[in-house]
């Protein structure tokens, strides 16, 4: 028997996320991050969630934002809840100036390889961004 593998590197992937407000949530992972709006709700609809999809163009994954106004869930990021960017680059004070700019927040890790090899930042919902220095080889 082969090996069997549900997920390979062209699956595509949608992490999903509640949020208090989607449009400083845009801010930070648009402005503050570089990423795209690859879709959002245009309108309100009774009974359904507001939308925002954010991430690279024609990449395999992406972030679903949500926000429902009619029973709104409180984000409960824990502080080991991270979404790392390895940019196997030194970080320059640009980057992270302009995360700060768009909303962010420079927390120090819980783990302290993170701080070791990059810096985080909370976005407004309290998810935590690393940028990382290091190149992921896998």
């Amino acid at each position: 028997m082969g090996e069997f593998h549900m997920i390979n590197s062209s699956t595509q992937i949608r992490m999903a996320r509640p949020s208090r407000d989607l449009a400083a949530a845009e801010r930070f992972y648009v402005e503050g991050l570089g990423l795209d709006v690859l879709w959002r709700t245009t309108e309100r609809v009774s009974g359904e969630h507001d939308l925002l999809m954010v991430g690279p163009p024609a990449g395999t994954w992406h972030f679903e934002i949500t926000h429902d106004p009619e029973n709104p869930i409180e984000p409960t990021p824990t502080v080991d809840d991270l979404f790392v960017v390895y940019l196997g680059a030194p970080i320059t004070e640009e980057q992270i100036e302009r995360l700060l700019a768009a909303g962010g927040t420079r927390v120090a890790a819980h783990n302290p390889y993170w701080d070791q090899y990059g810096v985080t930042i909370a976005d407004s919902d309290g998810y935590r961004l690393v940028l990382c220095t290091r190149s992921w080889n896998a």
